[in-house]
């Protein structure tokens, strides 16, 4: 057997270069720079070396693969196959076939171990791998590549990144990747007697392929690096020598090896070469230096004997093409710095370099590089060379470039130049100098404008790259002042100089010979003209005249027409195509002239119904003007249309088309001049200009939503493109590679466009729409043949196209062509399906896509193949989708299982034939496989079949025979199975969203008293299975999915049918026999269905089942007593008894079950807490002495406990300990629960579990849950005692200490933002505040020792939580903040011991409590300010609007709007929330304080707590509280209820909480006067005041005062509660309906207060 991990692999110990160049590429998981960096960090150095990373065969090597005991042997023995193979390192060769593994094979690791026995499978595999090795080859140089693309890209995310990396590379980089160079260019071929047998003649060419594409590569890495880095002298020879050795790449080593496929690939090698000697002579700094007159600083000034080398290397050069750019280049760079050294042998190289077209070259060379590769390459490409011919042209006159008098040179360079600029920096380049460089070639142009038209033209149509520079040309053309004519004789009306060079008009002169009222120019007498060229072949004159060239290019237009029939027309044709160019690159690039060309836009119709109707038709200029057409069609379709369906030009039917039939036959349809034109005329040459442009304008005007009428007439366009072209198109003939791509890509672009038409609002009738039509044809003729034959190219092809374009290709390379029209032919081939109408006859477009076809060709699975494809997400996802709609659409066909299985279960075919049970559970087993694996598309189709739902339910609808009788297993298990399903369709599909035929079947079931039905059978099925265990149980299996099918559709049908009457004590029977093992089974299910009923049927189980409580105690009872391990169990029926005491708790309802059967329940459970108790304690401890994590289960010791006990939420011990709570709380007076803990010692066990446990921190549940039974115990007199007896204080004082930090600043950093509802060790700690104040509460003087014990030990964290409110608003640290002022406030009755034993920690105490009453009255205050804090600073936004659920349709802004209202009620209520946690706060400080300040006995003998100063409460701990603080108190108070009276409460706030609100609003106030009373009295007497601030006092006391009690005066007058205050004085009696008295009369604190002020102001 071969290892589990067979595959020795692992992406942190090697990556694969592919992987890499993905991951740089940003297209992985990996985005972030940081780990770009690492990744660069990590494999640089592979960078570095570059394909000499890939070592050779060594037997070093082979011997550590055959040691390597981690790779399988049959791996070790197919690497070294590889290995032989491509020549390859044989450890390399394992990690490739293992990365190969990893990332591209298709199979299992079962087929594997197949393929590697059957030699012709891994023959195969072998060759898979040799092209993987290959792409991993050049994705290693693709690396760098892409490093030097973008290193000084300032918008690229990782540009950093990138140029850390080529620091680090760019040392000997150059030099390695020119030696591989060279090695390529040298290396033999490998054989058959070298590398095996499998290295045949295909694979030899196969390896040459590789061979050119790695040194183009490599080529392509030189040059973009020397576009950066500055090139020696030296080694710009050696470059030279090299180059010439190896011919500029035409004189490859195995050159016998390259065919046709190849040539454009040495062509690139040449291009290569060429660009990096020029690019060497650094040009750009040439012509920088010699403009600034510093030619002595460029590196090849001082380099003359490298210079004399260089020149008679170069005087050899001359014999192939690639030659030109290197020779120009270096007859500039020695013109330039040495002009006077200028000898015979330069000028001779110059020659050279003309005789060798070198502007032709590089106009080609351009062009050769940007149609495919890297862009950036390209485009540094025409960087170089627009410096070249820049500085050529400043340099040197043009009649100079010129080779033997020929002005061909001329164009050439013109194209060249066209080419340069197409660069769209470049051409803004040109715009910011156009006076130098290449401005002079436009100077030249418009110096022969308009005799030669087409150069000015195709000039300025290159310099056409955005708007700005649309603006520039046409105001260029609109001010021409030169008008350049020829003449073969002096003409009559001119005058001359004596020596001819100046001419002048006589008389005035129409410049073309056109109609009257036609548009013209008019040239004036007494103009003057330039003679520029003059003798015996004639004279150029140059009139200096002032025109616009549109309307010379109207009039050049007018000419064409009127001449189309004549011998001119092919000259006038050259002039007028490029005007057509220009004007198409204008509004393409800028609409907004549209209108100013509009004189030339209009002719266009009739220009191309005169051209097209010629013996010989110009298709170059056609296209142009179709081109010019596409762009109008894109902005106003319908006027295109109006205008261009009446020039014979398109296909058009000469009769009214009436139905499918005459329609598709294409019966009276005509082709149009179009038609002819294609099949007279590109067809036999194989050039497609017109056909591109035809099917790009059909395709614009469908897009363009043309009404009904119009696209009607675009049915014979359309009919033409599915039945002529897109059939027969790939049999054309061709001239040029990728135009037949193209061609196919625009028909299904085309054909795309029509299916996504929006259905036409007008009722057609029999009349065939334009969509219609396309649909028919492509399901019923040739042309869906076409679509799935493009279809079924498959991966691997696309791949290899992919493959073959250097460089990896650009964004519009024949690859990504491929990948776009496959694209297309998959979502034209899912829209065909959809939206074919209905048929019961198959077309014989679904007929092709589901043949089967033999031997590996079915079409299946070449689609599912393309889950494969790597290069486009998209084209995997719509293969997906396509295969997902035929399986939808094909499921249910006669034949199929579907639908055998659908007649197996029709209850009406019962009636025709007899299904034998058996079968019928065969067919639900099928059926309920389907939906448990989300079979999704069988699904869609069997849910809405008709009568589905009605047919599936039917076995549930029956009465079965009695469990006591002979009952057949698969009936039981028929209908389990349709239990399931519809369980499964119940919680898989949105509830809303159910079959309307479901949700009657369940109608049905529940009206029909099924429920009650199904639960007594459950039950006598348990009863059945109680009843015979012991004689053996029979079809035990069958039952226990029956019960289990019945417990889910019970649980999830409580959704819908909440009116149903389940019974509950079906769950009873089985449990309280004795234990055997399926018994045990059956009642788990059964509590845990119980257990969910109750939670979702809470009123009805307490209300129709009083006695629950028996059957429960006897359920748990014998739980407890089995043998087996039943935790699950026993938690589940601690949660049902947890959950029905709380039911009965919250309803004030205690059944007199509950008295019986609390004393055994009391027992019972104390006993299981107290022995998990000591588990847990006996685990905990060790646990901790083995140093382990709780949660460790693979320890390896034997003396370990037999079962570790562990702490979670729904533990038996922890349930248990809350039920011992609830049973506690329902013994009200104790006399159950002081018995039972008198007898079972489950105080002492809880308390050292709970005493260990914070120690150790651990057992967090646990330790909750015992606090919370502690807190039930404390709150009466006898559990107070009981607790504090047992040792409370000990347990919790110190140890508690473990669960916190105090930070040593003081600061409040230790307080949680959290939640207080979840779990967590601060919440332990409020717990335990709550604890120690109930104790308190509830024993006084006798827990007064303990509780100073407990605030002594705890006071620092006691006083960062009053400090912590002014930082931390969260509702968790505003509860401990609660908890510990009440504790705080119990404490505070015992001043006097509290001044004894801890006088220092009073005075903090008070301090901080003053303070705090300041924080909360500013918060209260501030609502603004405490929302802000509530978002801001703390971190964390208020609670979110209900979020939408799944399947939601899209809201209607309506909707929006009311989701933004339930935002702002839930913001308002969490506000409220925490304003009521500031109010309990703040009315228990002021409570507390009310206890600390003196009566009126103590007031001369104690120290007062407040200053005597009037300041408003701050946050700012530097201000000290005041009597200002007492007074903004009782505003706010007063304030808030103010809001209360006048707001509205929310219907989902409850009046209860409402009512608390007030009256801890009126607590507040109470306290609050009675502490400012005390402390001013204090002030009054204190002697140490100074008499003025007494009187001072006195006024601001009685301005205040007066003041409140005019408020409260109103405020009462309107009615408000009374304060629950712990005055004695404040409970008085209601007054009656009706009575006079007055509210204050009846507030004794109001009396005091007036009393008071009167006193004041005295």
């Amino acid at each position: 057997m071969w290892p589990s991990p067979f595959l020795n692999y692992t992406h942190s110990s090697f990556r694969s270069s592919r992987e890499l160049w993905t991951i740089l590429l940003g297209r992985s998981a990996l985005r972030e720079p940081a780990q770009i960096e690492a990744e660069l960090d990590r494999h640089w150095e592979r960078l570095h070396q570059g394909l000499s990373y890939y070592k050779p065969p060594s037997s070093a090597s082979a011997t550590k693969v055959k040691e390597n005991k981690d790779v399988a042997p049959p791996l070790k023995e197919f690497g070294l196959r590889i290995s032989k193979l491509l020549g390859l390192d044989e450890q390399q060769s394992v990690q490739i076939l293992q990365c190969y593994l990893q990332e591209d094979y298709r199979g299992t690791r079962n087929s594997l171990k197949v393929v590697l026995q059957d030699e012709r499978q891994s023959q195969a595999l072998l060759l898979k791998i040799v092209d993987y090795y290959y792409e991993e080859r050049m994705c290693l140089l693709r690396c760098v590549l892409l490093l030097l693309t973008y290193f000084q890209d300032e918008r690229h995310p990782y540009r950093a990144e990138y140029s850390n990396c080529v620091n680090k590379l760019e040392k000997d980089l150059v030099s390695n990747y020119q030696s591989q160079f060279e090695n390529l260019f040298k290396a033999e071929a490998p054989t058959w007697e070298t590398h095996g047998n499998l290295m045949t003649e295909r694979q030899v060419s196969r390896w040459f392929l590789q061979c050119l594409r790695e040194q183009s590569l490599l080529l392509e890495i030189i040059f973009l690096y020397y576009a950066y880095f500055e090139m020696s002298p030296a080694d710009l020879l050696i470059f030279t020598k090299m180059f010439k050795e190896q011919g500029f790449g035409l004189r490859q080593t195995n050159r016998h090896l390259v065919d046709k496929s190849m040539d454009a690939l040495v062509d690139r090698i040449g291009y290569l070469s060429s660009l990096i000697l020029v690019e060497g002579m650094d040009i750009d700094f040439l012509q920088k230096c010699a403009l600034e007159d510093c030619t002595e600083q460029h590196q090849f000034y001082n380099a003359s004997d490298i210079s004399k080398e260089m020149d008679q290397l170069l005087v050899t050069f001359g014999d192939i093409p690639h030659h030109g750019p290197v020779l120009l280049a270096w007859v500039l760079l020695r013109h330039t710095l040495r002009p006077d050294e200028t000898s015979p042998v330069i000028r001779r190289i110059g020659g050279t370099s003309l005789q060798l077209g070198v502007f032709k070259y590089i106009s080609t060379m351009l062009k050769g590089l940007g149609s495919s590769g890297n862009n950036c390459t390209a485009s540094t490409a025409k960087m170089c060379i627009y410096g070249l011919l820049s500085f050529v042209i400043t340099s040197f006159e043009e009649e100079s470039l010129q080779a033997d008098g020929v002005a061909t040179n001329c164009s050439h360079l013109i194209d060249a130049a066209c080419e340069v600029l197409s660069a769209p920096s470049l051409a803004e380049l040109f715009w910011e100098m156009p006076n130098m460089g290449l401005g002079m070639i436009l100077d030249s142009a418009v110096g022969m404008f308009p005799h030669k038209i087409g150069p000015l033209l195709q000039l300025l149509t290159a310099l056409l790259s955005n708007k700005s520079t649309v603006k520039k040309v046409y105001t260029f053309l609109d001010k021409m002042s030169f008008y350049t004519q020829v003449y073969k004789h002096k003409p009559n009306d001119i005058i001359s100089k004596d020596d001819e060079t100046l001419w002048k008009r006589q008389t005035p002169k129409l410049l073309y010979p056109l109609g009257l009222g036609q548009t013209n120019l008019w040239m004036p007498q007494g103009v003057l003209g330039q003679v520029v060229i003059a003798g015996d072949q004639g004279y150029v004159v140059r009139w200096d005249y002032s025109y616009s060239s549109w309307t010379l290019f109207t009039c050049e237009i007018e000419m064409l027409l009127h001449v189309v029939s004549t011998a001119d027309v092919i000259a006038h044709c050259v002039r007028v195509k490029p005007i057509l160019d220009l004007v198409h690159k204008i509004i393409s690039t800028d609409w907004t002239v549209s209108d100013c060309l509009l004189p030339l836009t209009s002719r266009i119709y009739m220009l191309l119904q005169r051209l097209t109707s010629v013996i010989n038709p110009p298709v170059d200029v056609i296209a142009s003007c179709v081109n010019c057409l596409i762009v109008l069609a894109a902005r106003m379709p319908g006027k295109v249309w109006s205008s261009l369906h009446h020039t014979g030009f398109l296909p058009f039917a000469s009769s009214p088309l009436t139905n499918m039939a005459q329609s598709v036959s294409a019966e009276g349809m005509k082709a149009g001049n179009y038609g002819n034109l294609l099949v007279q005329i590109e067809q036999p040459r194989g050039e497609y200009a017109v056909t591109i442009a035809f099917l790009r304008l059909i395709t614009t005007l469908v897009k363009g939503q043309l009404g009904s009428t119009q696209n009607k007439g675009l049915i014979p366009c359309v009919l033409l493109v599915l039945k002529e072209m897109l059939p027969t198109y790939h049999k054309w003939r061709y001239n040029t590679y990728g135009v037949r791509e193209r061609i196919g890509c625009l028909i299904l672009e085309l054909v795309h466009a029509i299916l996504n038409l929006s259905p036409e609002g007008e009722d057609q009738g029999s009349t065939p729409t334009l969509q219609s039509l396309c649909i028919y044809s492509l399901a019923n003729t040739e042309a869906g043949q076409a679509v799935v034959n493009i279809m079924g190219v498959g991966v691997d092809t696309i791949d290899m196209v992919l493959a073959a374009q250097p460089s990896g290709g650009g964004s519009e390379g024949p690859g990504q062509i491929l990948i776009q029209t496959v694209k297309l032919a998959f979502s034209v081939t899912n829209n065909v399906i959809r939206l074919k109408p209905p048929s019961d006859v198959v077309s014989p477009l679904e007929q092709a896509l589901t043949q089967h076809g033999g031997h590996g060709n079915n079409l299946i699975a070449v689609l599912a193949k393309y889950i494969y494809h790597k290069h486009d997400p998209a084209l995997p996802r719509l293969a997906v989708q396509l295969l997902k709609r035929l399986a939808t659409e094909f499921l249910l066909g006669e034949w199929s299982c579907l639908q055998v299985v659908l007649d197996l279960i029709d209850s009406k075919q019962q009636g025709k034939y007899w299904c034998p049970p058996l079968l019928h559970r065969a067919a639900l087993a099928f059926l309920l496989a389907l939906w448990q694996d989300r079979r999704d598309s069988a699904i869609s189709v069997l849910r809405t079949k008709e009568r589905f739902w009605e047919n599936l339910t039917t076995p549930l609808f029956g009465t079965l025979t009695p469990p006591s009788d002979t009952t057949e297993p698969c009936v039981l298990e028929t209908c389990a199975f349709v239990m399931k399903i519809i369980g499964l369709e119940i919680y898989y599909v949105v509830s809303g969203s159910l079959e309307q035929s479901l949700k009657d079947a369940l109608q049905k079931f529940s009206t029909g008293r099924r429920y009650e039905y199904w639960s007594q059978y459950v039950k006598s099925l348990v009863c059945r299975v109680a009843e015979t265990e012991e004689e053996g149980i029979c079809s035990f299996s069958e039952t226990q999915m029956l019960i289990s099918a019945w417990r889910m559709l019970l649980i999830l049908s409580t959704n819908y049918v909440r009116h149903s009457e389940p019974t509950h004590n079906f769950s009873v029977a089985g449990l309280i026999v004795p234990m055997s093992v399926p018994c045990l089974r059956l009642g788990s299910m059964m509590a845990t269905l119980l257990l969910i009923l109750l939670k979702q049927w809470k009123r009805y189980f307490i209300d129709t089942t009083p006695d629950i409580l028996s059957p429960l105690s006897l359920i748990l009872e014998s739980v407890l007593q089995a043998d087996q391990q039943l935790d699950r169990t026993k938690a589940k029926i601690f949660s049902a008894l947890i959950s029905v005491l709380q039911i009965q708790g919250l309803n004030g309802e205690r059944h007199t079950s509950l008295i019986s059967q609390l004393p055994q329940l009391l027992l019972s459970v104390c006993e299981t807490v107290k022995d998990e108790a000591l588990a847990l304690i006996d685990s905990t401890r060790h646990m901790s002495q083995m140093g382990d994590v709780l949660e460790d289960d693979e320890s390896m010791e034997t003396d370990t406990p037999r079962s570790l006990q562990k702490d979670q939420r729904d533990g038996v011990c922890v349930l248990a300990l809350h039920l011992a709570k609830e049973l506690c709380r329902a013994d009200e007076d104790g006399e159950h629960w002081v018995l039972v803990m008198r007898k079972v010692p489950v105080l002492p066990s809880v308390l050292s579990a709970v005493e260990l446990s914070l120690r150790l921190k651990h057992n967090l549940f646990f330790t909750e849950a015992a606090l919370h039974l502690l807190l039930t115990l404390a709150r009466t007199p006898q559990g107070a005692a009981a607790v504090a007896g047992a040792g409370v204080i000990q347990t919790i004082c110190l140890p508690l200490l473990s669960v916190y930090e105090v930070s040593s600043n003081g600061t409040s950093q230790g307080f949680s933002r959290k939640s207080q509802d979840s779990p967590c060790w601060p919440g332990v700690y409020r717990l335990c505040m709550s604890l120690m104040e109930s104790l308190l509460k509830t024993l006084r003087y006798n827990f007064v020792n303990e509780a100073l014990d407990f605030v002594g030990v705890h006071q620092e964290r006691i006083l960062q939580c009053l400090n912590a409110v002014r930082t931390v608003q969260s509702l968790a640290c505003l509860d401990e903040a609660d908890h510990t002022v009440g504790f705080l406030l119990q404490l505070s009755s015992f001043c006097k011991e509290w001044q004894f034993h801890l006088p220092k920690l009073l005075r903090d105490v008070q301090v901080n409590l003053c303070y705090l009453c300041q924080t909360c009255t500013y918060l209260l205050h501030s609502k603004k300010m405490l929302h802000h804090y509530l978002q801001v600073k703390n971190g964390e936004a208020l609670p979110p609007g209900p979020l939408p659920r799944s399947h939601r349709p899209p809201q209607t802004p309506s909707k929006e709007a009311a989701g933004g209202g339930e935002r702002e009620e839930a913001e308002q209520k969490a506000l409220l929330a925490v304003q009521c946690s500031l109010l309990k706060i703040l009315s228990k400080t002021l409570a507390t304080l009310q206890h600390f300040t003196p009566d009126c006995c103590q007031i001369l003998l104690d120290q007062a707590v407040l200053y005597s100063f009037f300041t408003t409460p701050a946050f700012d701990p530097d201000v000290a509280p005041s009597f200002g603080t007492l007074l903004a108190t009782i505003n706010v108070a007063l304030s808030m209820l103010g809001e209360m009276e006048k707001k509205k409460e929310p219907a989902s706030f409850r009046i209860t909480c409402v009512r608390l609100f007030r009256s801890l609003l009126m607590f507040t106030m109470e306290n609050c006067f009675y502490v400012l009373i005390s402390q001013a009295v204090r002030s009054l007497k204190d002697p140490s005041i100074l008499p003025r601030d007494k009187q001072r006092l006195k006024q601001e006391l009685s301005s205040e005062l007066s003041t409140l009690l005019s408020s409260l005066s109103r405020h009462f007058r309107r009615g408000s509660p009374s304060s629950p205050a712990i005055l004695p004085s404040s409970q008085t009696k209601p007054p009656t309906p009706g009575s006079k008295g007055s509210h204050e009369g009846q507030e004794p604190f109001i009396q005091l207060v007036q009393a008071f002020a009167r006193l004041v102001q005295r």
